[in-house]
């Protein structure tokens, strides 16, 4: 039989080195303290700088990381936490290595979401929350995508109810899409083209309302129609801010024509 003495002794002695291990650790590695004001405003002013420099996938990289470094747990910052959601959308859409887009729409639908709880009456976080879990669905529609609709759904039905232009109406343009995309799930060309088409009589600068609704006329065969946006979108003037998105629409409308009209 073991001597309880000596098992009671040992125990004792585990303990005593747990908490002077603790003790230690605690002393070399102390809780950083909170990110200063300053820093926050730096990091969003740079990385505004950097974003608008996207052409270069490395200055979007780059303002990314300047977020990141904003970022504080212990007390989360709105305006940190959805510029990081968006910086992190176009990442995504912008870069060639599938793991490096799928962690980018990863880490934005995360700070979405804290953004969406920080400020609910606010539409950023839900936008960008939305965007992000939407791309990560298209990227795994079997496993992620269908679970995922009906919360990019909400997420931007939300938005239209607090501020229906925000971000160029794009909140319509992702409801027309889960129409387009979920047909074979009841999503309907119609519907796609009735909030498309409600979402142009207000918004006169966002080329892919026009593209994406002359693809919904397209699916229902009504091809002067379609033809008509598509030139829209060709005719259109673009928008600085988001040259890429623009050149990218410019293209497909024109690859549509020569194909499909």
């Amino acid at each position: 039989m073991k001597n309880p003495t000596r098992l009671i002794f040992a125990s004792f002695v585990i303990t005593l080195w747990l908490q002077s291990a603790c003790t230690k650790t605690d002393a070399i590695d102390p809780p950083s303290p909170p990110i200063s004001a300053e820093v926050i405003a730096a990091s969003l002013t740079n990385s505004e700088t950097l974003f608008k420099q996207r052409e270069d996938v490395a200055k979007l990289r780059e303002a990314v990381e300047q977020l990141r470094k904003a970022r504080d747990y212990r007390n989360r910052n709105f305006q940190v936490e959805w510029k990081f959601a968006k910086y992190n959308y176009f990442l995504g859409t912008q870069s060639n290595d599938e793991a490096e887009s799928t962690r980018a729409f990863e880490e934005g639908r995360d700070a979405g979401k804290i953004a969406a709880g920080l400020e609910q009456q606010k539409p950023e976080g839900h936008f960008w929350y939305g965007a992000n879990l939407g791309e990560l669905g298209r990227k795994n529609m079997l496993t992620v995508g269908i679970k995922a609709m009906p919360e990019v759904r909400a997420a931007m039905e939300k938005v239209i109810e607090l501020q229906p232009n925000y971000q160029d109406s794009n909140a319509y343009d992702v409801l027309a899409q889960i129409e387009m995309e979920t047909r074979l799930m009841g999503g309907k060309a119609e519907r796609a083209v009735e909030i498309l088409e409600n979402a142009i009589e207000t918004e006169t600068n966002n080329m892919n309302l026009h593209l994406h609704l002359g693809e919904a006329y397209l699916a229902l065969k009504k091809e002067g129609e379609a033809r008509k946006h598509f030139e829209r979108v060709i005719a259109m003037k673009p928008n600085p801010d988001y040259m890429i998105e623009c050149r990218q629409a410019v293209e497909k409308a024109k690859k549509l024509l020569a194909t499909r009209l």
